[in-house]
């Protein structure tokens, strides 16, 4: 398979701070970024828009926000130094995007550039090597995402699919099936066990009714009062 050339500039959505649809800044000279040692290039085929992108946006991961995302941007001046996903202060301008479907275009140092051309999802969440479950990063809050033409991840998060689906349909599973899948693993969840799933009308829980039935669980799915 030909890949593109991988061109310096590229289009990308710049959040400019915490706030509403004002801090976002679509720009078409950002530099694409150039992949470090064991991280893969990726042109990006399709992002999706997920609620952590807006709860990330407006700040409401702060510990100083206390009320619904839709009125959290009235904080954002505090908000800044703690509302990254993992409770790190964001640093702007950051490209967002948690959920990536994308191209390996390039590879960094200690990378098999056999790698290149595969079609990959990735997860967001960005652990250190041998660092167990604990996440050191969070793709598009605590380093640049996919709302842009390249993004640069580590290559153990850029997992190769072979399937029919969509770029648009794969990049609207791995933030909310992630979750869940994390979620039904801790809870050790075996056939014919019976799991409440809360909210299963969003994407964690459709996600979580259909990974359990998956593992042969009896799901009871609550969606309204």
């Amino acid at each position: 398979m030909s890949v593109p050339a991988v061109p310096l500039t590229m289009r990308a959505v710049l959040l400019r701070g915490l706030g509403g649809f004002e801090q976002l800044d679509c720009r078409d000279d950002v530099p694409v970024p150039s992949p470090g040692a064991g991280e893969v290039l990726l042109r990006v085929l399709a992002a999706g828009l997920n609620n952590t992108d807006v709860n990330t946006r407006v700040g409401w991961y702060s510990k100083s926000v206390t009320d619904a995302t839709d009125v959290a941007a009235g904080a954002a001046t505090t908000a800044a130094q703690d509302g990254g996903w993992t409770g790190s202060p964001l640093r702007f301008p950051r490209i967002q995007g948690a959920d990536v479907c994308g191209r390996v275009a390039a590879v960094g140092p200690g990378v098999d550039p056999a790698r290149i051309g595969e079609r990959v999802l990735v997860d967001p969440v960005l652990r250190e090597p041998g660092g167990g479950e604990v996440a050191a990063r969070y793709l598009g809050a605590d380093c640049d995402g996919g709302f842009a033409e390249y993004v640069a991840v580590p290559a153990a998060n850029a997992l190769r699919v072979r399937c029919g689906w969509s770029d648009v349909e794969l990049a609207s599973l791995p933030c909310a099936y992630g979750a869940a899948e994390n979620m039904l693993e801790r809870a050790g969840l075996a056939a014919g066990e019976t799991v409440l799933v809360t909210g299963a009308s969003g994407g964690v829980g459709s996600a979580a009714v259909q990974l359990a039935r998956r593992r042969g669980a009896n799901v009871i799915a609550v969606a309204r009062a």
